[in-house]
């Protein structure tokens, strides 16, 4: 039996995937919860074999949630579902360690099968997604200026972007609000932007952020 855990903050959403993963006779559902917080308390108390991750909730997100489930409950496998369809959001979360990648607009029967992958210790991407990573290999020139950010920093951009304040950011992650800071500026100078508005404009144009977010 494959232990399956949503992670989402839309309740219709993660009602929308349990009805389609109930049918399924080696699936079971253990838990559906929304926010990275408590998808985190969860499988450290019960890690399930499946985590389906939204990426974009409040609080810390799916991003560092993903991370930290990588690092606590190493039991579990986690499927990423987000809108980002470019990089450098869909290559990075691979390379933190999620098993899997796949859009919101996902068929279930593409769903079904990568969780059955991802279950059997098999990566998985949707080929959408897997063709774009691969193009971008080839074009280096028309990599994202995002691209040559770190983990933390990616993590900060999307958090500012999102409209959250130093503090809050600080808080979420653990860290002093000195140190948000100097992330932040060392975004600033490797992105050439000089506020958080033009931080914001430039992963509109690049696709790192969906205007229906702000």
């Amino acid at each position: 039996m494959i232990k399956i855990l949503l992670v989402d903050d839309h309740e219709l959403v993660r009602k929308g995937i349990s009805r389609i993963l109930q049918d399924i006779s080696d699936f079971k559902v253990v838990g559906e919860v929304n926010s990275g917080e408590e998808a985190i308390k969860f499988c450290r108390n019960d890690p399930p074999n499946i985590v389906l991750m939204d990426m974009n909730m409040p609080g810390i997100g799916g991003l560092e949630a993903t991370k930290q489930i990588i690092h606590y409950a190493q039991e579990s496998k986690v499927i990423v579902l987000s809108v980002h369809t470019e990089n450098p959001i869909p290559a990075r979360v691979m390379q933190m360690g999620a098993y899997g990648y796949l859009t919101k607009g996902t068929d279930p029967h593409e769903m079904i099968i990568a969780i059955r992958k991802v279950a059997a210790g098999q990566r998985y991407i949707a080929p959408d997604i897997a063709q774009q990573i691969a193009i971008g290999q080839l074009n280096l020139e028309d990599c994202s200026p995002f691209e040559q950010l770190s983990k933390r920093e990616l993590e900060i951009t999307i958090m500012l972007t999102r409209g959250a304040r130093v503090p809050d950011i600080a808080n979420k992650l653990n860290i002093s609000a000195k140190t948000v800071n100097t992330y932040r500026y060392r975004m600033f100078e490797k992105l050439n932007v000089g506020s958080d508005v033009e931080l914001t404009h430039l992963a509109l144009r690049h696709n790192l952020i969906d205007s229906n977010q702000l």
